[in-house]
């Protein structure tokens, strides 16, 4: 960040540099348009099964992993994979956020389908599968049906539609808004939930942010989000996805070896410090949560999650609110296990919790690095 006086500074490393410099710094050392560029050709290919895909391709999915890979079939349809190499194994061990992230993606073609006028009829998994891992076995196929769909009011908000990672301002929610969240999301026979900022909510700001801390205290599994990190815009535009870290702050912070992989793995190293507070700030800034659930009896549930969730999201950005992700204590790993049942206990209401959001109201942020459609489709 540049202050008035033109200065920059590394927070904890004391570092300052020249004012006459620093506009060029922060010219050089922007987010990476490149790697933007996919939310910019959505929409602008000339076969509808692409233009469908290009904005499928823009859904949320765990760590930005994008685990999509698509087939074109024939003339009116095309075959769902998840990519075997984009797997979360630590924190994902039965991968059930990756098929979430596969609802989404199959959620967004049928919004952007339905703009052209096409129906999309979506078979998941239609040659069987395991709940206990993702195999070859394809995701969903998906076959168009020309002149049998009405267009979608949310479809204007795809390319709106972000994971608001910041801190939130201290402004509620309204009921009339939440219940609206919750509208959005029960679909697709999910059970939806949403709180404002009463008890409840000051409890999951407490159990999201402790299960913050054992994810990243667990060396297993922070490794696993270590290894998705992308710092700098080099390192984004070369691979645009998981975990992007750039702007002028972490370019400085790499000039000066103060930010990279090691120190951001050393817990007593004042990147991985400020990493953690500036992670409380956001789990404590949530001004309520949102969640779905269902019955998790086989993996059509987690599909039909994710189309849900991805609903949700763009109803919330429709209605200005911001929306994150914050899904740690429903992971199922060993060193999680006593958040999970406390989580169930809170909001599961006897089923599975998928999805688990903090809301409120964030500043404008930049959409999130994106492969281009080609990397998908084979």
């Amino acid at each position: 960040m540049v202050s008035r006086r033109g200065v920059l500074k590394l927070v904890g490393g004391g570092t300052v540099l020249a004012a006459g410099s620093v506009g060029t710094f922060v010219a050089m050392n922007g987010p990476s348009r490149a790697a933007r560029e996919p939310w910019r050709q959505a929409g602008l290919y000339e076969s509808y099964r692409k233009r469908a895909l290009s904005y499928a391709l823009l859904a949320p999915n765990p760590h930005n992993l994008q685990p999509w890979q698509v087939s074109l079939d024939g003339k009116d349809a095309l075959t769902l994979y998840h990519d075997p190499e984009r797997r979360l194994p630590a924190t994902d061990p039965y991968d059930r956020q990756i098929t979430i992230g596969c609802g989404a993606f199959l959620e967004l073609l049928s919004i952007a389908a339905a703009e052209d006028g096409y129906r999309t009829e979506i078979t998941a998994f239609p040659d069987g599968s395991d709940l206990q891992a993702l195999d070859r076995r394809p995701v969903a196929r998906v076959t168009f049906h020309a002149g049998r769909a009405r267009p979608d009011p949310l479809f204007a908000h795809i390319l709106a539609r972000r994971s608001n990672k910041e801190v939130y301002e201290n402004r509620d929610v309204d009921t009339d808004k939440r219940n609206a969240l919750v509208a959005a999301g029960a679909v697709y026979g999910q059970t939806a939930g949403c709180i404002g900022n009463d008890l409840l909510a000051v409890k999951l700001r407490d159990l999201t942010w402790r299960a913050h801390q054992v994810e990243v205290m667990t060396d297993y599994t922070y490794q696993e989000s270590l290894d998705l990190m992308r710092i700098g815009a080099k390192e984004v535009t070369n691979s645009p996805d998981g975990i992007e870290l750039e702007g002028p702050m972490i370019a400085a912070g790499r000039l000066l070896g103060l930010v990279n992989r090691k120190t951001l793995a050393d817990p007593s190293s004042s990147a991985f410090r400020q990493g953690l507070d500036m992670y409380r700030a956001m789990a404590m800034s949530a001004r309520g949560f949102a969640w779905i659930s269902n019955s998790n009896a086989t993996r059509q549930d987690q599909i039909n999650a994710g189309r849900a969730y991805a609903r949700l999201n763009l109803k919330a950005t429709e209605l200005g609110i911001g929306i994150h992700p914050w899904s740690q204590s429903l992971q199922e790993y060993p060193e999680m296990a006593e958040l999970y049942r406390e989580v169930h206990d809170l909001v599961g209401g006897g089923e599975r919790l998928q999805m688990l959001v903090r809301i409120g109201y964030g500043p404008k942020i930049m959409p999130t690095p994106r492969r281009g459609l080609d990397a998908h489709l084979v």
